[in-house]
């Protein structure tokens, strides 16, 4: 027994240590068994280029890093939460006082303890504190509980020899730490400096191993003296695994010469091969030298995706990665992308059982599909026994540990926050480092977004994790930003590439592609911003039938808009989508336009969809006529992407793809200005810019995707647009937004975790003055996109006798009575939180929030505290007409709900 190798008097109190050796036993192996069994080699090369013996090296140190970070564990600080123990260490002399003898316990943290055992231990093994390793590996073992040390926090607890131990105490931790080392030849780390990309690595393993060997159902506690007579290690780590049970991780094959197979054997076995853009894809992948960016600029329509998908295969094949992770700019597109990604992992070559696929986002528990694969383990080690390809495993669920799933699909906030300073952020790099990253609709990330994107990047770089971004198109200069950014060089800006286009960083190629024929010619017609206009203009060409969508800027414009259209054209003929409906009502509106304007979708005959910048990215949707805001010029783009999408017979009037131009205040102004309410969200700078290029009479035919390219590079280019007229208000939008640019990049910086930095630093201070935890919620997604998230509240209804219940009108769970005296079921707590709805930003600014939130309180529901969906989101209740009022101070805030439109708000 190691404790009466201890000789001392006192050595009886340390035979209640034999939890904490067997604890450090048990993460030790678990260690071993994660990079054995489920570590991608792609982390375990980026670690291993570090280390003498390579992937050996990882196994033997990850080992070893777990099996010593407890070891601050014996110390009196610690032992002292236990009470009986206290006065144990007194009667034997180990500390000379019943309770604390002042504050400073509760910053003698045990990780902070193991930190400087393990920088001790280490600079006597080397004879030497100054080399970098020491320090290094110190921060690996101080980080194993979410946060690395700070020098500051470090200072202080060395000065506390009181509460760390001195004399017993540091011949246990010693123990510890040599019992850990045995076999480990430390000369050979004497040379050696870890880059930080492979310390956060290292740390996340530590973490992970702890949290696995902390669970009592895996590993239960030895609550004995000494261990059990017939007690057997690798038995107890066998057994604990097993009851795990991890899916089996994914090893990727390439794709071959044949991309129209793998196209067909992926997604559609009837069709004739793949899309030139998809070729070229793969191509790329299978001939860049090391891992790398690819952009894929490409038009809407051109089948994007798919490119992604089958060149991420052939680069986790190539450089060892064993998983996917796809980011998308909102839930809405998340949850569209879920059931694609799925259906392709489900049609994947290498798989050997059950691979982990994970929905990342704060409403993932609503989508059904994801929750139908939800299960727990133990997965049979081979699709003979087990024939689920794709499951959702328990362990992998929460905002911490979903990123570690093998197929990871979900917002781009996922991604941003592995730049942000945050606790736990070593999980979240772990998660990305193994896997191929792709980010799509990568233009829509705007100056504040595009910093932690920016940084992102930069250490995916460090981590040799390839990374592909998907965009129609990008400026010139945005394209270099986002290379350099991933490589670190200096790109030149490409203004004359040819589009389509495939960019790679490095010295990698530039593939220039074909464009693809035949294209579309959309005729532009600008018209005045009024309603009856608007319905002239549709009447005229819906004269024979067809379908048209309305894109507003704003919410208050869809509502306007659709109020005229269904008084002339009927209530069944006019749908409206927006992002201010119960969650739940979205998600079915989303279902039946697919239904109606998807690619095999049954058409009406006649009818108009009035939406706000949903319709964008959400849906692939076809529409015979469009009348859109005036927006910035990619925009603007990407929303003719749903004219004539789709390959059909269409009524002889909208056989010619035609777009209306609207929301300016007049067409003949110098310069022409839209409207205020598109103002407030996109600001003059761009809309002048896209003004001037499509206000031009000489332009009245745009040629897609030909004029895409183009257009978008004249829109972001410095080049003074438009009539001489214009010039000194389009001189004062550049600047002012250019003053806004540098206030959103700063205020950026606040959170922004550091570049990698030199191998001779160590974690100290690596996410010094952080956000804390961050999470899926609306308040965690704040922290990395720019302004305030509009206020997110749960609905509910409440009337009289009644009592609360969810909303009436939300199908067969409509009108279910909400307990206020008990829990909610996990059932019933889906339920309610589908009904979720976003406030107008009018009561969502700091100024007002705040208040609203209170003014909110009182409908707090107690039952609600127990689900992690429903805890801490304020409830409105509305009555059995839809109705509520909310008092800010003077103002109250009259609130509707209305089926048809979704949530009205009046002010008064």
């Amino acid at each position: 027994m190691w404790a009466k190798s201890v000789h001392d008097r006192r050595s009886r109190v340390l035979t209640h240590w034999l939890p904490l050796q067997q604890h450090l036993d048990d993460a030790a192996a678990v260690a071993g068994r994660l990079v054995d069994e489920w570590l991608s080699p792609q982390v375990l090369d980026r670690i291993g280029r570090d280390l003498p013996d390579g992937h050996d090296g990882v196994r033997a140190l990850s080992c070893w890093l777990a099996g010593v970070h407890d070891v601050g564990k014996a110390s009196p600080a610690f032992v002292v939460q236990v009470p009986e123990l206290v006065v144990r260490m007194r009667d034997a002399g180990l500390v000379n006082w019943s309770v604390p003898p002042h504050g400073e316990r509760g910053l003698v943290r045990h990780e902070l303890v193991s930190h400087l055992a393990v920088r001790g231990f280490l600079a006597d093994r080397f004879g030497s504190a100054r080399l970098p390793i020491v320090e290094q590996l110190a921060s690996v073992v101080g980080s194993h509980h979410g946060v690395p040390a700070e020098r500051l926090a470090l200072r202080k607890v060395g000065a506390e020899r009181e509460l760390v131990g001195e004399g017993v105490w540091e011949r246990a931790r010693l123990f510890f730490l040599e019992r850990a080392s045995t076999g480990l030849q430390w000369e050979r780390y004497r040379g050696v400096r870890l880059s930080r990309p492979s310390q956060v690595l290292l740390a996340s393993i530590v973490v992970l191993a702890d949290w696995i060997a902390s669970n009592a159902d895996l590993f239960p506690l030895l609550e004995a003296h000494e261990p059990p007579r017939d007690f057997d290690l690798a038995s107890r780590l066998e057994d604990g695994w097993r009851k795990l049970g991890l899916p089996t991780r994914w090893r990727p094959r390439r794709i071959g010469s044949d991309v129209d197979a793998a196209f067909r054997a992926r997604f559609n076995a009837e069709a004739v091969g793949a899309r030139p853009v998809q070729v070229a894809a793969v191509e790329m992948a299978a001939g860049i030298a090391e891992p790398g960016l690819m952009i894929i600029e490409a038009p809407m329509g051109a089948g994007k995706t798919e490119a992604a998908l089958l060149a991420a295969e052939e680069l986790a094949a190539r450089f060892g990665a064993d998983g996917v992770f796809i980011a998308l700019p909102t839930q809405a597109t998340t949850d569209a992308m879920f059931g694609r990604v799925h259906k392709w992992v489900k049609a994947l070559p290498g798989r050997e059982g059950a691979v982990s696929v994970m929905l990342a986002h704060g409403k993932a528990s609503l989508n059904d599909e994801f929750v139908g694969l939800v299960r727990r383990g133990p997965f049979a080690p081979t699709g003979e026994q087990d024939e689920t390809p794709a499951v959702a495993h328990y362990w992998l669920r929460g905002r911490k540990k979903a990123v570690l799933a093998s197929f990871v699909i979900g917002t781009i906030d996922q991604v941003l926050f592995a730049g942000l300073k945050s606790r736990h952020l070593m999980l979240r790099h772990l998660g990305l480092a193994g896997k191929v990253v792709v980010i799509d609709e990568v233009h829509a990330y705007d100056v504040y977004m595009s910093q932690y994107l920016h940084r992102v990047l930069h250490w995916l770089g460090a981590y040799r994790v390839p990374v592909v971004l998907l965009s129609a198109t990008l400026p010139a200069e945005r394209r270099a930003e986002l290379l350099a950014a991933y490589d670190g060089g200096t790109h030149e800006v490409q203004r004359d590439l040819r589009y389509p286009v495939i960019s790679t960083s490095g010295d990698g190629p530039v593939r220039e592609l074909p464009l693809p024929k035949p294209g579309t010619s959309v005729v532009l017609d600008r018209l005045p911003d009024d309603l009856d206009t608007l319905v002239a203009y549709l009447d005229k060409h819906l004269a024979e039938g067809g379908c048209a969508v309305v894109v507003r800027n704003s919410v208050k414009r869809v509502q306007q808009a659709a109020d005229r259209l269904v008084e002339h054209f009927g209530e069944d003929n006019v749908t409206v989508n927006h992002a201010r409906f119960l969650a739940c009502d979205r998600a079915e509106i989303d279902r039946k336009l697919l239904d109606m304007f998807g690619p095999k979708g049954e058409r009406p005959g006649l009818h108009i969809v009035v939406a706000s910048q949903v319709v964008e990215q959400s849906l692939d949707v076809d529409f015979d006529l469009m009348v859109t805001d005036l927006a910035p010029m990619d925009l603007v783009l990407q929303r003719l992407g749903r004219l004539h999408r789709h390959q059909r017979t269409r009524p002889d009037p909208v056989t010619q793809a035609r777009c209306a131009l609207v929301g300016v205040d007049d067409w003949a102004a110098e310069p022409v200005r839209a409207v205020p309410q598109s103002r407030g969200v996109y600001g003059d700078h761009l809309l002048l810019r896209s003004a001037a290029l499509l206000a031009d009479a000489d332009r009245d035919v745009l040629e897609l995707p030909d004029d895409i390219a183009p257009l978008v590079r004249r829109a972001y280019d410095t080049a003074p647009l438009g009539p001489a007229s214009w010039r000194s208000a389009m001189v004062d939008a550049a600047a002012k937004a250019a003053g806004e640019a540098v206030k959103r990049v700063d205020a950026a910086r606040a959170f922004l975790l550091d570049e990698v930095g030199s191998d001779t630093l160590s974690l100290i201070g690596w996410v010094w003055a952080g956000v804390g935890d961050t999470d899926d919620t609306p308040q965690g997604a704040a922290q990395v996109r720019d302004g305030e998230e509009s206020l997110e509240v749960l609905v509910v209804q409440g009337a009289g006798a009644r009592g609360l219940r969810t909303p009436d009108w939300i199908g067969k769970d409509g009108g279910m009575s909400i307990p206020t005296d008990r829990d909610i079921g996990e059932a019933q707590a889906r339920v309610i939180a589908a009904c979720t709805l976003r406030l107008p930003r009018a009561m969502s600014k700091a100024s007002v929030g705040l208040d609203v939130v209170e003014a909110l309180k009182p409908n707090h529901v107690p039952g609600f505290t127990s689900s992690p969906l429903l805890r801490d989101r304020p409830v409105l209740v509305l009555d059995d007409k839809g109705k509520a009022v909310i008092r800010h101070g003077r103002t109250h805030f009259e609130l509707t709900y209305d089926l048809r439109k979704g949530l009205v708000h009046d002010t008064r």
